[in-house]
């Protein structure tokens, strides 16, 4: 979950005037960041034939910017076609939009529903943060950040005095910053609900404003906790050491090097700086292209061990899971991007494999949801390895 689903969602929707709701991007406007900074976490109560409107149609609600797509797209070539039984019936039972397999850069298995196509694109929520860390990645190869241990403070002065004294650029990317943090979606006092809820001053930055006001309540790198607010400070991060937009830079890095084939959109909150913990949109292709970007290990674009470091269970987690540079590190050398909803890139270099999925579950999250997620997983995976050699 991210913190601007809970104050720029459906209130943009009910109030924006009719010229906003045309295709393409919606203009930040005083009017529309005051209502981002306002709305409540109304998207998370959306019914269904909402979500399944307005998850491929976000730039058409919500203020952002774009990254161009490439004049000379990645290729996907056709594979030979997975045999998998079962692929509609899980499909209609998860909500799910969109699904591509590809092995060894081609693709196996590509299925579509719920008025999603190839020549759309689909919110990602928290699949951004992966995204957003691989920038960081970027911004490293291209010497704007000289080491991801590094004091955060170097490069947002505006947080010395504040309870991120002393933590370094490694422990925000993965989580371990020891600032007190409320991730809780259904309080509306936890500080995801509370993060835009104040105006800041003209030319603040409101993800740093809000962040200066936290307590610590453990050591650096002594503590995991999911903070939201930390990855949209990863995108502040990547902002100020480039100079660059998020959009921009992904541009320049990969969406355009790399051969993605549709335009990347990106939301921003109401200062206009891009959300870094969410709400990017993309094509089911693109996601699965990004997928094959981290699986390649961004080879020219971040530093050469920069995938090894990210994708490592830098935080241990249950059932043989971890936490990396905000990647969620799977058993068996597998990782993979998420976000609410039932959104997922799942890359796993043994196979040579990459699993992209778009989808509208009918609730943010949900164990039986994720456990039937990964069992889809597996059977791909069991129906591959099945394949004669």
């Amino acid at each position: 979950m991210k913190a601007l689903l809970l104050f720029a969602a459906a209130a943009l929707v009910a109030a924006a005037p009719a010229e906003a709701r045309k295709p393409g991007p919606v203009a930040l406007t005083p009017a529309n960041a005051d209502r981002i900074r306002q709305a409540g976490g109304e998207i998370l109560f959306w019914d269904q034939a909402q979500r399944d409107h307005n998850f491929p149609a976000m730039e058409t609600l919500f203020p952002g910017t774009v990254a161009r797509a490439s004049s000379r797209p990645y290729k996907l070539r056709p594979g030979k076609p997975l045999s998998l039984n079962g692929v509609d019936a899980f499909m209609a039972a998860n909500n799910t939009a969109g699904l591509i397999v590809v092995q060894d850069g081609r693709i196996r298995l590509e299925r579509y529903g719920r008025g999603y196509s190839r020549a759309g694109r689909y919110t990602s929520f928290s699949v951004a943060k992966s995204l957003t860390s691989t920038l960081v990645g970027a911004a490293v190869k291209d010497g704007f950040i000289k080491s991801v241990d590094d004091p955060v403070t170097r490069y947002i002065p505006e947080l010395a005095g504040s309870a991120y004294d002393g933590v370094s650029v490694k422990q925000v990317l993965t989580m371990t910053s020891g600032v007190k943090w409320n991730e809780d979606y259904t309080d509306p006092n936890s500080d995801v609900a509370r993060m835009y809820a104040k105006p800041v001053p003209a030319g603040a930055d409101p993800t740093v404003a809000y962040l200066r006001t936290l307590t610590r309540e453990a050591p650096p790198g002594g503590k995991w906790v999911y903070k939201t607010g930390e990855t949209n400070l990863i995108g502040v991060l990547v902002t100020k050491a480039t100079g660059k937009s998020l959009t921009d830079y992904a541009e320049a890095k990969i969406w355009r090097p790399f051969g993605m084939e549709r335009p990347l959109f990106w939301m921003v909150d109401q200062s206009g700086q891009n959300i870094g913990g969410c709400c990017l949109s993309a094509s089911l292709r693109d996601y699965a292209r990004l997928g094959l970007f981290a699986l390649g290990g961004g080879k020219g674009v971040v530093p050469d061990a920069w995938f090894a470091d990210a994708t490592k269970a830098w935080t241990p987690l249950p059932n043989d899971r971890g936490y990396g540079y905000q990647w969620w590190i799977e058993p068996a050398g597998a990782f993979q991007a998420q976000g609410i909803f039932g959104q997922l890139i799942h890359v796993d270099p043994s196979r040579r494999l990459v699993i992209a999925i778009s989808g509208a579950w009918p609730r943010a999250t949900g164990r039986e949801l994720g456990i039937a997620r990964a069992a889809f997983v597996q059977r791909i995976k069991a129906a591959l390895d099945a394949e004669p050699r």
